[in-house]
């Protein structure tokens, strides 16, 4: 009885040193995350920010009804599906690749990374400097005695953006997925190819079975990054960009700059539940698959 009693009073004594080291951060997070969020949504059922009457849901059907807002989600969600799958599979491939043998695997490798440590001015200043209507790529197609385009206006306009997303974070997916195919051991590979499996079964059975966790994860994380997009889009094409790449972001960027909090905390809570059940959603898959196969 005594030990239990000292075990108690010792697992007490830790979590209070504990909550101690984690108080300023804990206070932090919460005055400026936590605290901001609920304040936001509070305002998002009322009408104004002084003086206000409680509405409950019509900023939220005034925000369903208008059309800008739904031609910004419409647009968010194009992009997201076409960015992020293509994202997953080309960081795949090139892990895939890499994780052979390849001359210059360290070349390749930090060529790949490179996108990650350049600042976002940088991203929109390259890209703007590549597609703008007298740019590089426009320069190689006026010498083939192709037409040009203007990237930056036209409904070409979502591609470079989604190129622009996949150049910028596939290093980092590959370099997920090269952690995960090195931690696959190899005597599973070593025992199907004496037992005369062929690569295709062996990609199938166990290099895609025990990628699946990163898989996942991966996935999340590209999906969190493709909301993320804004700020190079924002920096290439401003405040009003071609319809075609006119984002969630930007909606609620313009309407921050009217001080139209109400639509602005709408507009950002649909998007957190949109996001949150998104990764909700993922997750539990990743659990399911996970307990399937057994790892």
């Amino acid at each position: 009885m005594q030990k239990f009693k000292n075990c108690l009073k010792n697992k007490q004594e830790n979590f209070i040193v504990t909550f101690i080291f984690l108080a300023p951060s804990l206070l932090g997070f919460s005055v400026f995350y936590i605290i901001p969020f609920i304040v936001a949504g509070v305002y998002s059922f009322f009408d104004s920010s002084f003086g206000a009457s409680f509405v409950a849901l019509r900023n939220y059907m005034d925000l369903i009804n208008n059309p800008v807002f739904r031609l910004a989600v419409k647009n968010t969600l194009v992009f997201t599906v076409i960015s992020v799958p293509l994202s997953v599979f080309i960081s795949l491939g090139l892990a895939l690749i890499l994780n052979g043998d390849v001359f210059f695997k360290s070349f390749f490798k930090t060529t790949f990374i490179l996108p990650l440590a350049i600042p976002t001015a940088s991203v929109a200043l390259l890209w703007n400097m590549a597609f703008q209507n007298r740019g590089m790529v426009n320069g190689l197609l006026s010498r083939t005695a192709l037409p040009t385009v203007n990237w930056f206006n036209s409904s070409w306009t979502i591609i470079v953006i989604v190129l622009m997303y996949i150049w910028k974070n596939a290093g980092y997916n590959m370099v997920l997925f090269l952690g995960g195919l090195n931690n696959i051991p190899k005597e599973y590979y070593e025992q199907a190819a004496l037992e005369g499996a062929g690569k295709c079964w062996i990609f199938k059975n166990i290099t895609l079975v025990y990628l699946t966790p990163v898989f996942f994860f991966v996935l999340i994380m590209s999906l969190l990054s493709s909301f993320k997009v804004f700020r190079e889009v924002y920096l290439i094409a401003g405040v009003y960009p071609h319809e075609s790449i006119y984002l969630l972001q930007h909606y609620m960027n313009n309407v921050f700059f009217t001080l139209d909090y109400q639509k602005l905390t709408s507009a950002a809570y649909l998007t957190a539940i949109f996001i949150y059940g998104l990764v909700y959603i993922i997750l539990k898959l990743d659990k399911k698959f996970s307990q399937k196969i057994g790892i």
